[in-house]
């Protein structure tokens, strides 16, 4: 018996007993479904989300939520905080989606990276906040296909760095790219590989919520995507990259650490999906609140510890060198 086979494998992410905590019930006005939401700590100390609300169309916009304790007694904006405007920007004719939120001290501003749809495909936009009532919006920075993108919070050797999920005959795979002004990128590179075969990240993989950094490097979260008989499973492992030069991965997880196994997870709109856009951080800089999509049809909530994380990457990753056996 191998020794992949033995392990017991203890929760890293603990689901809130509320789960779900955000669901159309709660909404202000008539939607189809709410999920895929980005979210921040304000500097108040309350959490705001920022959700990808599709209405009775099949179209998404994003809309924020606001709650002391990150849990309950959100407060909604009353109507949608972020439309798409197909006049000025027509790659969101077919709605925007998934965002996730950036907090750069430099620019004092909350950067928003999200996904604008088209009838060329998803592509990459961002825009810039100082309170998520007003917008300053850059329009697509990465033409289709590519989504789930992140802005790294500092520059890296003088430049900004986006982590983004670019479709390409070869595969979909996580690319970094860095930009001396958020609007023009280049210095593209290949930071992580959809692994091939058995493998549960086997078909695509992307980012999901922005990296955390730490001592040890660049935590990410990412998903893996799945083809089964049934349809496609969206689960949810780690990796770690250098610090300085982000494009380096030191350690990817072997398996999976998070997967829909709740009702709500399992069963909606797009069944067997759990999909992080967003976490904030405990002040103590170890706990984690991660919010994540539940089967295209709700918001729901994780606590972990970047701690427990990289404490298990340390014991269930494989370096870059045992990786390239694998591939």
């Amino acid at each position: 018996m191998s020794v992949a086979t033995t392990i017991r494998h203890e929760p890293l992410l603990l689901r809130h007993p509320a789960n779900p905590i955000l669901s159309a019930k709660d909404w202000p006005y008539s939607i189809n479904s709410v999920f895929n939401a980005g979210a921040t700590l304000l500097a108040d100390g309350s959490t705001l989300l920022l959700c990808r609300v599709e209405d009775r169309r099949g179209l998404s916009h994003l809309c924020a939520a606001r709650s002391r304790n990150g849990v309950d007694n959100w407060q909604i904006d009353k109507e949608p905080t972020l439309m798409p405007s197909p006049r000025e920007y027509p790659e969101e004719i077919w709605g925007i989606e998934d965002p996730r939120i950036t907090f750069v001290p430099e620019l004092q501003q909350y950067v928003v990276t999200y996904t604008s749809y088209s009838r060329g495909g998803p592509g990459v936009s961002l825009a810039l906040t100082k309170d998520f009532r007003s917008f300053e919006r850059y329009g697509v920075i990465m033409p289709p296909d590519d989504k789930d993108s992140a802005l790294l919070p500092r520059r890296i050797d003088g430049c900004w760095a986006l982590i983004h999920r670019p479709m390409t005959p070869l595969g979909s795979h996580m690319w970094i790219s860095y930009s001396p002004d958020l609007r023009y990128w280049g210095r593209h590179r290949l930071m992580l590989e959809a692994r091939r075969g058995a493998w549960w990240d086997a078909n695509k993989i992307g980012l999901s919520p922005p990296p955390i950094e730490t001592s040890r490097g660049w935590l990410v979260f990412y998903h893996g995507v799945r083809h089964t008989p049934s349809g496609c499973l969206y689960r949810l492992g780690l990796a770690l990259f250098d610090l300085e030069n982000p494009a380096k991965c030191l350690v990817r997880g072997d398996s999976w650490i998070f997967g829909p196994e709740a009702d709500y997870e399992r069963h909606g709109d797009v069944d067997d999906v759990v999909f992080p856009c967003g976490y904030t951080m405990d002040p103590d800089g170890d706990g984690l609140n991660i919010y994540y999509g539940a089967a295209d049809c709700s918001i729901a909530l994780a606590r972990s510890s970047v701690r427990s994380l990289v404490d298990w990457l340390d014991a269930n990753g494989s370096s870059e060198r045992r990786r390239a056996q694998d591939l």
